[in-house]
């Protein structure tokens, strides 16, 4: 270690630190931050965004060491894992996330493995200020290492340590917070099947279920509902399913005990929770109207009309009206009850030392109703008494306020309607067959789609959808996948496709396997990916979040303020008497302004001007198979200006095929194919496929009836060239020329001559070198999708430029990109070599989008802006990227683009209406019409304006649900 306190590392470091975090090849720099102290300390591991080269981690690393406590600190310039060791007793983990997202790098997630995740409903949350005591609550919890609160959404996503705390604890900190909250799911419970058992009465027989399925393999959790006769089982699906837990319970019986127990499918707790929340706001809304309209009536009303309202004016006692003790009484039920809830709120906020709506909503209406409360016993003990109450002030103030709940979350649960579609579409019911081992079906029955296993076999008629993931092994049919995928034309399903579980069987009848069940379906995925995503909280949503820390106790002080500024000039007489209304004196009015400032300027809109419409853009993306994996993703997509491409299977079908295949020496093509086979067979590049498919079906025409196996030894992978190994005694080289030339292969003419024929043709041409010397060539060709070249120039009409990078040779890359319609290239370039090219191009200040497919364009995927995943591409790639595009279409590109800038301008819009209302609402509310005017606005009138910037934010995000894709080269072909 030098005495910078740096030292690099190569190869495996300690396991404790550093072994499930980093890969043995990588250089990582370890920098070790002295003088902290001699205590305890411990080690938290990160995964951090936006790390593009080597002088981002060593920027987090100073800012790293300037932290008291911080000992040491290990970063991945590669993939961005992180692992901070630091003391406890001086700096805790939020500080640690503070400073790295101070720096400008989002920490992401926290990948140890022994951490869980749970999902909550949280209750009670009125704007940002809400959501963030939430977040704070729970990032305060010992063992809570990540909390994200959605407010839109109603929900949170904590990351936490369950040696150090479970979810129990976890629902205690909120509501000791002041908030409701609920599990709706942790990380143990991902396959879960909810059974109502018949035959069971006492404790006895719920032990003795519980028992029998704890000791049953696959059953990971079990929990009996004695009084409901319910068991919800969680379990492993590669071992067991529901039906064989449901036969394992009836096991179970002994004696005259007989346990007979069938599928229970709970309410969708969302919808239900829904459906509570806008039958209690409309509930309280009408009980509130049933005593505001009449104090309305008799404040406001009546006076106006007579002799109808003269009987108002008679006095009980001393100088109290009939109408002023009927005010009293019908508000005193609306201040108490029907807003005891503004109490609470603004109780718990307080106590956790922040404010928020509840407190602004408590401050204006006790102020007119107290003071009102006052005027009420200054006319009890006075005769001469002359004043005027504001009880209609304070019961109309929650009237209005409890309306603008209600509309507010009728509108927001239409924000989750795309959402929902999608969990409707898998069927209630399947066709299960009991097939022989000849194939015969021996039977068949209707059983529910929650009780398909693995394995099952499924009969799926025309006009049925399939219920879940799996493989034709019989029939043919075309299937309407546009529910899922967005592809609008049938597909063709034969023996061996795959189908996918929510689509639509069209015209035959066809038998599958079922592969994937419960969680485990696309369709399943596909909504915890849209779920997160809408959790997920937007770099421009930050803005609203510093906004609101200050907002409301800004609005409190320039209520204040407004009091002042119009009770202390009108006691000095500096304004002429003829402007305070007829029975309301200089107090009052200066009250009733103040009370204006304080309702009109709640920070309920910006809240939700955020979260509302990246939950509708998710939503309705993924419904046009487009998965954006957050409010991240989205708001980053709207800068690209450049899109970088990889070639096969993204600007390619990805379907090479072999169109010639030549021999260069005196090999015969018999033993020449069995090599090339024997070296390629275990490669996964598309093009190898090709190659290896060709070679079988030729060696299989020259010699039909022979069989030969060959065995591959030394086998090796020349990233983005090709493979070596060595077949019987002959050395095997498979691949392009840059993996001939790093091998001292010599190339002479006549392959030289060859190559450049066919790539002159877009054709790739793989080279087949035996013992030196090159022993024949393949040609390979892989058509350019129909729809690229369309997109290309849609995406120059929108100012974004398009780059290719590809592994394979420039003048079939060239080609290609010719074809297209794209200038730049950049080919022969290996994994890494891809990544780089996307730095070199963010050096220069482009936002960079990245849209590959393969095992080999995941480093790009991540050190892009935006990496952009074809759905048909590997699993590795689709984890990478920010946005899958599902069907495998590149329209789509141009689609995540659009509706990415589409959303943005839709947010800008949101704070326009949010701030809108505040910026002209707050000075009219104070009065700096009313001396020109004589225009004010009332407190009452205060809070609808308030409710309605709300619900118009709301139903400003919804109008992202009629987005129409931009491009369709299909329709416009036709």
């Amino acid at each position: 270690m030098g005495s910078d306190g740096e030292m690099k590392i190569n190869g495996k470091a300690d396991d404790d630190l550093k072994a499930p975090l980093l890969k043995p090849s990588e250089d990582v720099a370890i920098t070790v931050f002295p003088d902290k102290g001699d205590k305890k300390v411990r080690t938290v591991k990160f995964k951090i965004g936006e790390i593009k080269c080597t002088s981002c981690s060593t920027s987090i690393e100073s800012m790293l060491g300037e932290v008291h406590g911080v000992e040491s600190a290990v970063i991945s310039p590669l993939d961005g894992r992180a692992a901070i060791t630091y003391v406890p007793e001086l700096v805790d983990v939020n500080k640690i996330k503070e400073t790295i997202e101070d720096a400008g790098f989002p920490v992401d997630e926290f990948p140890e493995h022994d951490i869980e995740v749970c999902r909550l409903r949280i209750k009670g949350m009125m704007c940002t200020s809400c959501s963030e005591s939430v977040e704070r609550v729970l990032l305060m919890a010992d063992g809570v290492k990540k909390a994200v609160v959605g407010l839109a959404l109603e929900e949170a996503k904590v990351h936490f340590d369950p040696n150090l705390i479970d979810t129990d604890g976890i629902l205690e900190a909120v509501q000791d917070a002041g908030f409701g909250a609920e599990l709706i799911s942790s990380g143990n419970d991902m396959n879960k099947v909810h059974l109502k058992v018949e035959g069971f009465n006492f404790a006895e027989d719920g032990n003795m279920i519980q028992s029998c399925l704890e000791s049953t393999p696959g059953v990971n959790h079990v929990e009996v509902d004695l009084a409901e006769h319910k068991v919800t089982v969680c379990y492993d699906p590669d071992l067991i399913g529901p039906r064989s837990i449901i036969q394992r319970i009836g096991d179970a019986s002994s004696g005259p005990n007989i346990y007979h127990a069938e599928l229970y499918v709970p309410p969708r707790r969302r919808e239900t929770e829904q459906l509570q929340e806008v039958r209690m706001y409309r509930n309280q809304f009408l009980l509130c109207c049933l005593f505001s309209v009449p104090v309305l009536v008799f404040s406001m009303v009546l006076p106006m009309l007579h002799p109808y309202g003269n009987w108002l004016e008679y006095r009980i006692h001393n100088m109290l009206t009939v109408g002023m003790l009927l005010r009293l009484i019908l508000c005193t039920p609306v201040q108490f009850i029907v807003g005891r809830r503004f109490y609470v709120g603004s109780y718990h906020a307080l106590r956790r030392k922040s404010a928020n709506m509840d407190v602004l909503v408590a401050l204006g209406t006790n102020a007119a109703y107290f003071y009102s409360v006052y005027m009420v016993i200054k006319a009890i003990t006075s005769d001469t008494f002359e004043g005027q109450d504001f009880f209609e002030t304070s019961a109309m103030l929650i009237s209005f306020i409890l309306l603008g709940k209600y509309l507010e979350v009728v509108a927001k649960g239409k924000t989750s309607d795309a959402l929902a579609k999608l969990t409707e579409l898998a069927p209630d019911t399947a066709h299960l067959v009991t097939v022989d081992s000849d194939g015969n079906v021996v039977s068949e029955m209707d059983i529910s789609t929650e009780l398909i296993q693995r394995n099952d076999m499924i009969k799926i008629v025309p006009g049925e959808k399939v219920p879940v993931d799996g493989i034709v092994i019989d029939g043919q049919s075309y299937v309407n996948e546009s529910m899922i995928t967005g592809e609008a034309r049938p597909i063709a399903k034969r023996p061996g496709d795959k189908v996918i579980g929510g689509t639509m069987n069209e015209n035959g009848c066809l038998l599958v396997r079922a592969t994937h069940v419960g969680s485990e379906t696309a369709l399943s995925q596909i909504v915890q990916l849209v779920e997160a995503a809408q959790l997920s909280r937007a770099p421009v949503q930050k803005l609203a979040d510093r906004i609101s820390k200050i907002f409301v106790p800004t609005v409190v002080i320039a209520a204040f303020i407004t009091w002042l500024g119009w009770f202390i000039p009108g006691e000095a007489g500096l304004y002429p008497k003829h402007w305070i209304p007829k029975a309301m004196d200089r107090f009052e009015l200066a009250l009733q302004f103040g009370i204006s400032v304080l309702v009109v300027a709640c920070p309920c809109a910006l809240g939700l001007a955020t979260p509302t419409a990246v939950m509708v853009a998710t939503g309705k993306g993924a419904s046009q198979g487009v998965l954006i994996k957050g409010g991240n993703a989205l708001q980053k997509a709207h800068k690209v200006k450049t899109v970088v491409f990889d070639k096969t299977g993204t600007l390619t079908v990805g379907k090479p095929e072999v169109v010639s295949a030549v021999l260069f020496s005196s090999f015969s093509m018999e033993e020449f194919c069995d090599m090339v086979t024997a070296a390629e067979a275990n490669s996964e590049h598309p093009i190898a496929k090709a190659v290896v498919k060709h070679a079988k079906r030729l060696r299989q025409k020259i010699a039909p009836n022979a069989e030969y196996i060959a065995e591959v030894k030394d086998f090796e992978v020349h990233t983005g060239a090709g493979v070596s190994g060595k077949v019987g005694d002959r050395n095997v080289l498979v691949g392009n020329r840059r993996l001939m030339q790093s091998c001292n292969v010599s190339v002479g003419s006549e392959v030289e001559n060859y190559i450049r024929e066919h790539e002159q043709l877009a054709r790739t041409c793989v080279l087949v070198a035996i013992d030196g010397g090159v022993a024949g060539a393949f040609a390979v060709t892989d058509p350019v999708k129909p729809e690229a070249e369309c997109v290309i120039s849609f995406l120059r009409s929108m100012g974004i430029s398009s780059i290719m990078v590809t592994g394979d040779n420039w003048a079939t890359a060239s080609a290609i990109a010719k074809e297209v319609g794209i200038e730049k290239v950049f080919a022969e370039t290996d994994p890494l070599g891809k990544a780089d090219r996307i730095k070199d191009l963010q050096g220069k200040g482009m936002t960079v989008a990245m849209v590959g497919d393969g095992i080999n364009d995941s480093p790009a995927l991540v050190a892009a802006d935006v990496g952009m995943a074809i759905g048909a591409g590997t699993d590795v790639a689709i984890e990478a990227a920010d946005i899958v595009l599902i069907k495998s279409n590149l329209e789509d590109v141009v689609t995540a683009i659009d509706l990415s800038r589409k959303t943005m301008s839709r947010i800008r819009l949101n704070y326009v209406w949010a701030l809108g209302y505040n910026i002209l609402g707050m000075p009219i509310a104070a009065g700096i019409l009313y001396p020109f005017t004589g225009i004010r606005l009332p407190p009452w009138l205060a809070g609808a304006c308030m409710a309605a910037s709300s619900l118009s934010v709301v139903c400003s995000s919804l109008m992202l649900q009629s987005y129409k894709k931009p491009l369709r080269v299909r329709d416009r072909a036709s």
